[in-house]
């Protein structure tokens, strides 16, 4: 499957953001944009989350609605769990890697 991968976005932050979109229910045109996608590239991952059962799509007076399952949520709980963590550890390295830089130049001084 050939995902697109745009500087700064992964394809799990690419997952969660469509599923984030899709959690109401949507059409295919507006996860596109809102994703900022191409259609390909929507196609692709559409076909992937319905194929694992986090998107389930219903046709509703002749539009195709896609709307995130449970197990979708799921992901997204354990996403944004996992994305709190990184960001608690990049912060902690940061602060750490300050105190380092403080107690360098003051033994250089």
């Amino acid at each position: 499957m050939a995902f697109e991968q745009r500087r700064g976005r992964d394809r799990l932050s690419i997952i969660a953001e469509i599923l984030e979109i899709a959690k109401e229910g949507t059409v295919k045109t507006q996860i596109m944009g809102r994703a900022n996608l191409s259609f390909t590239n929507v196609n692709d991952y559409l076909n992937f989350l319905l194929g694992r059962r986090m998107l389930e799509k219903v046709s509703k007076k002749e539009k195709e609605i896609y709307t995130t399952t449970s197990t979708g949520i799921e992901f997204l709980q354990v996403y944004h769990e996992l994305r709190d963590i990184m960001k608690k550890e990049e912060q902690h390295e940061r602060v750490e890697n300050q105190r380092k830089t403080r107690l360098t130049k003051s033994r250089v001084e």
